[in-house]
């Protein structure tokens, strides 16, 4: 489960370290960024012993997006001349980052160590919970480079993290938004020194190891589910059943007498 451009390890008993390892370009995507991704992103759904996930770069950012030194190597190349070709092989195979890392059982914690930049600022949305060292920026670079501000996911998750004017700002002007305004407007939960973010992230993952496996896995897919709910009684449906399943698990009783006082 581990190459040069992306690195995984169980730092601790059933939490997973996964670490962008292409510091020499602040985490840039390539090719084998992608395959490496997508090939822990498949383990990672059939491991029932890693329950919680965190995610970070190596050296000082966390991921500045695509590699833009391979994408001008490119120029010319039929990829971009044909749509379809260029949808299939590319867009799709960059938004599936995303995709992937949402649709993982896991929590994924984002220890956002420096710049998150288009694509790692879309990977930094897709976590389920982000803490940021103080240098740490977001930046939704896309626009800046001749493409619509919308792209893998960010005009989905952002506005459910920020509200929506705040977000069309941050789409609109692809500015940085640093830090300690990322913490104020709720794109994370809160900054951390930086020599304590990994640590810090690995001990709110053990907090959540402290939980039930069914309970961690159904909260986030209720939240996924749930933020596109069509109504407040669609859903309460989806987490009816949700409490139903685990009211009846063999974990249910145990957990409730244990907070007994």
């Amino acid at each position: 489960m581990q190459s040069e451009a992306i690195l995984f390890e169980e730092i601790k008993p059933s939490v997973g370290l996964i670490t962008m390892n292409r510091p020499e370009k602040l985490n840039a995507i390539n090719e084998e960024f992608v395959d490496s991704f997508d090939s822990i992103m498949e383990k990672l759904q059939s491991n029932d012993s890693l329950r919680v996930v965190v995610l970070t770069g190596a050296g000082r950012g966390f991921c500045s997006g695509a590699d833009l030194t391979e994408v001008v190597s490119r120029a010319g190349h039929e990829l971009f001349t044909s749509a379809e070709k260029f949808l299939m092989k590319v867009q799709e195979r960059f938004s599936n980052l995303v995709t992937a890392l949402r649709k993982i059982p896991q929590p994924v914690i984002a220890a956002v160590n420096g710049p998150a930049a288009g694509g790692g600022f879309a990977l930094a949305l897709g976590s389920d919970i982000r803490l940021a060292s103080p240098g740490a920026f977001f930046v939704a670079s896309f626009i800046n480079i001749g493409l619509s501000g919308g792209e893998m996911g960010s005009s989905y998750l952002l506005p459910r993290l920020v509200g929506m004017s705040r977000a069309a700002e941050i789409l609109f002007t692809g500015r940085r938004v640093p830090a300690d305004e990322a913490e104020r407007i709720g794109l994370v939960s809160r900054v951390v020194p930086q020599d304590r973010l990994v640590d810090e992230a690995v001990s709110l993952a053990q907090t959540l190891l402290q939980k039930t496996p069914g309970g961690l896995l159904l909260t986030k897919r209720v939240l996924d589910l749930n933020a596109s709910a069509p109504s407040l009684g669609a859903a309460i449906e989806v987490e009816n059943r949700n409490q139903t399943i685990m009211a009846v698990s063999s974990e249910f009783f145990k957990m409730v007498k244990a907070a007994l006082p």
